[in-house]
């Protein structure tokens, strides 16, 4: 037998060549991930709840020298969905990767939970997300593989006040990723999630303004700051990549230590 070489192999995060469908890419954390994704080389389809929106994104991808592809797609929709993967694929040929960012969260005192409310959230977050990872997992299956990236977030790990029903969707989805890897292993499509803490983007800006909720939250990360969308990004990026080859099943918590506690 020949003797095992420590230096054997190669460490890549290089995304030349692939293709990427991103979810909720107009603003926040899909943004930063699609824009990542262009970064390490990736062509990239952005799914918009208004196909007129994510211009700033669109311009950002191309200025890089990959293809971006705006798609109507809001993911509580099912033939959305189909038409918006079906588009993807056709454009480039085959889907890589699928980042399943698009989410909601209204935060809501469990008591005062409205039916409406409780379907609409799971219809984004958890409906969606799986159907979407059908969508695209079947092409990764009769393509011979590829990589989703679900984002939960330490809500699905931590009880967070007045956000039961989002809580409930992230601690799915975690567990809905381990499903998924099992299953389409064997196909060689990765399935993981990343799980962020509470990031600095345009929906959550009124709420840091707030003082005395900064303070608190930042009492509660060990790191001592709030998170931006490139953390996430870059958690992405690297389950993404070949580095991550031998990582499925598993959710990445980007959370500044705080489920560390």
């Amino acid at each position: 037998m020949d003797e095992l070489d420590p230096l054997a192999g190669e460490v890549r995060f290089d995304l030349t060549g692939r293709s990427a469908l991103v979810t909720g890419a107009a603003r926040g954390l899909g943004a930063a991930c699609a824009v990542a994704l262009a970064r390490a080389g990736a062509d990239v389809a952005l799914g918009l709840r208004d196909v007129h929106t994510g211009a700033r994104v669109i311009e950002a991808i191309e200025a890089i020298g990959r293809r971006a592809l705006p798609l109507q797609l809001d993911v509580s929709r099912r033939d959305q969905i189909e038409s918006a993967v079906a588009r993807a694929h056709e454009t480039f040929g085959r889907i890589d990767i699928l980042v399943n960012n698009a989410g909601i969260g209204p935060p809501n005192l469990a008591e005062e939970v409205e039916e409406s409310d409780f379907d609409h959230t799971l219809n984004v977050n958890l409906k969606g997300t799986f159907f979407m990872s059908q969508a695209v997992g079947r092409l990764m299956i009769r393509d011979g593989g590829g990589k989703i990236v679900n984002l939960s977030s330490q809500a699905g790990f931590v009880a967070l006040p007045a956000e039961s029903v989002y809580c409930m969707t992230k601690a799915a989805i975690a567990h809905l990723t381990k499903c998924l890897a099992v299953e389409w292993a064997k196909h060689g499509v990765h399935v993981n999630a990343v799980a962020p803490t509470f990031i600095r983007t345009p929906g959550t800006v009124k709420w840091l303004e707030d003082e005395s909720f900064r303070q608190e939250l930042l009492s509660r990360i060990p790191l001592g700051r709030v998170g931006e969308p490139v953390d996430v990004a870059g958690a992405v990026v690297f389950l993404c990549s070949p580095a991550a080859s031998l990582i499925t099943g598993t959710t990445l918590l980007v959370d500044g230590g705080w489920t560390a506690r």
